[in-house]
C-alpha cells in the first residue's frame, strides 16, 4: 500500500457550479420557509429577515464568482 504522507488531496469545486448549487438551494428552500410561515403564526413576517440575509449572501457569492474572479496561482 502506498503511503500518501507528502501528498495533500483537496477536492476542488468549480466556483460557477458552487454558485449554481447555492442558487438552487435558495430557490428550493425559500418557498418551504414561506409555507411554514403561512401555515403557522402569520402575525410576524419573520421570513423577510431570513430572505434578506440569504439574498445578501447569494449576491456576494455571485459577485465573488462572476465579477471579482480569483486568480489561480
Amino acid at each position: 500500500m502506498r503511503h500518501l504522507a507528502n501528498e495533500h488531496t483537496v477536492a476542488h469545486i468549480d466556483p460557477k457550479k458552487g454558485f449554481r448549487i447555492h442558487l438552487l438551494v435558495f430557490v428550493l428552500t425559500n418557498p418551504v420557509i414561506w409555507l411554514i410561515w403561512f401555515l403557522t403564526d402569520t402575525t410576524y413576517l419573520w421570513p423577510v429577515w431570513q430572505l434578506t440575509a440569504w439574498t445578501i449572501g447569494l449576491l456576494f457569492h455571485y459577485l465573488g464568482v462572476f465579477i471579482f474572479k480569483h486568480k489561480k496561482l
